[in-house]
């Protein structure tokens, strides 16, 4: 009779002298539950009450010491007997194992819980199995925030839903237990990850936000009901997991932001110039700037660190979008940033061409070739300032190799662009004095201490 998670006990007949005998092995109170005798001193004695508390004495003893034990019995037939009947059994004793914790699962629930996860444990230990190990790995601090399966079936769903934040452990549950459980977070708002390996746990995995099968002791019908499988079945992958989360989600934002924030500046810039009467760049230098200056640093981006105390942050709103967090507010102000600079320079160029101040019109070839290095300076520069979008770029330690790359090639190719006589000429760009070109490194290079000034208001008033 295979293992059964409702008997929670197994059995199997042998041919034995003259007869057949049968053992059972399973969960001990169970095990007790359906024995009559017991070997005692190795005499087979009647099993009294007596016996029975001091046997459910030393499996607590044990389970204490996060040993998961087995009780096993046997029974004598003089013929086979079908179906098995597991009753009047003689108790032979238990047997204690160890699963030992991994090193590194400690760490990793210490981790989930700076992260804003509650991690839960769903056993069909028996309880003090269950709380033994979970006080070990810093799960729960006592019994009282463990519960059983048979305690569960005493709950309603309103009774569950309301008081489900105070449970961490779960022993003894059958599958439909492990479902409700999953149902009553997420009734809380909570999202869910469920892992499991055996067939009764798929429709509890099935019911999760994010299901996650076990690549090495899964069953084939776990892994197809999973989102994810875990290929080496280890908790702090899945920890490992979030944080690589957390950095592709921070660097997604961190490309849009600064996109965005490049193409704004280029929207207003070439708005107000109209609005004023004088052409601030011409179609092909936009074009120029979308493929190069936007394009590579863009990339770069999606390939940067993750930032420090990147686990310390509490989980984002599920119903947050892209722009959620202030980002709309810092691509309004940054891309308008952009584009005052980027005005301001066609003037000065305007200005040094005509030898006095006077307000452009129409095109004016140095006010673009000035306007044209500077809004190609900011959005390198700018690019910088997303690395981060609330911390300052001086303290971030690590270095974006990528990033790097990407401004020397920028910088590279507008120094050909605007050097170069033949494509000069082409993009219609007067010659560039080295005295035009620091004041346009200069003025790009602007972006940086002003967005920093901007990012420590804002970190203090995140802090107040």
């Amino acid at each position: 009779m295979p293992f059964d998670s409702k008997r929670k006990m197994m059995s199997t007949l042998h041919k034995y002298q003259n007869g057949y005998i049968q053992f059972t092995k399973g969960a001990p109170d169970e095990i007790i539950e359906h024995c009559d005798f017991a070997i005692i001193d190795g005499k087979k004695v009647n099993l009294t009450e007596k016996i029975k508390e001091k046997l459910i004495a030393e499996n607590k003893r044990m389970a204490n010491q996060a040993l998961r034990v087995l009780g096993a019995a046997y029974s004598e037939h003089d013929m086979i007997k079908e179906p098995l009947v597991e009753e009047k059994l003689t108790f032979i004793g238990l047997c204690g194992m160890i699963d030992p914790i991994r090193p590194e699962v400690k760490a990793a629930i210490e981790e989930c819980r700076s992260a804003g996860i509650t991690p839960v444990m769903i056993t069909g230990d028996h309880l003090d199995t269950a709380v033994a190990i979970a006080r070990d790995l810093g799960i729960v601090k006592d019994r009282s925030e463990a519960l059983t399966g048979a305690q569960l079936d005493e709950m309603s769903d309103e009774q569950l839903d309301n008081s489900i934040t105070q449970y961490h452990v779960y022993a003894r549950v059958q599958p439909e237990h492990k479902v409700r459980i999953v149902k009553a977070w997420k009734a809380r708002g909570a999202i869910t990850a469920m892992t499991g390996d055996g067939v009764n746990d798929a429709p509890s995995i099935k019911t999760a936000d994010i299901g996650i099968g076990m690549g090495i002791t899964g069953t084939d019908v776990t892994k197809n009901v999973a989102d994810m499988i875990l290929a080496d079945d280890n908790f702090a992958t899945i920890v490992a997991a979030v944080e690589e989360g957390r950095r592709i989600y921070d660097n997604i934002r961190k490309s849009i932001q600064f996109l965005l924030g490049s193409n704004l500046a280029e929207v207003v810039g070439v708005f107000i110039a109209t609005l004023m009467g004088f052409t601030l760049l011409k179609p092909v230098h936009l074009l120029f700037i979308n493929l190069i200056t936007d394009c590579f640093p863009a990339l770069a981006l999606g390939m940067e660190k993750e930032e420090k105390g990147i686990m310390n942050r509490k989980p984002r709103d599920s119903k947050d979008g892209i722009f959620a967090g202030g980002m709309g507010g810092d691509i309004a102000y940054q891309g308008i940033t952009i584009a005052l600079i980027t005005l301001f320079s066609y003037i000065l160029g305007h200005c040094m061409e005509v030898g006095y101040f006077e307000m452009p019109q129409g095109i004016s070839a140095d006010g673009m070739t000035m306007a044209f290095l500077t809004l190609n300076m900011c959005e390198i520069f700018h690019s910088f300032n997303m690395r981060s979008q609330r911390g300052s770029v001086l303290k971030i330690g690590s270095n974006n190799k990528v990033l790097y790359l990407s401004m020397v090639g920028a910088l590279a190719i507008l120094i050909l662009v605007t050097e170069i006589p033949m494509i000069a000429g082409l993009f219609g760009f007067t010659p560039v004095s080295w005295q035009e070109f620091g004041i346009a490194v200069l003025l790009g290079w602007l972006i940086i201490p002003i967005v920093e000034t901007v990012k420590m208001f804002q970190r203090k008033a995140s802090r107040a």
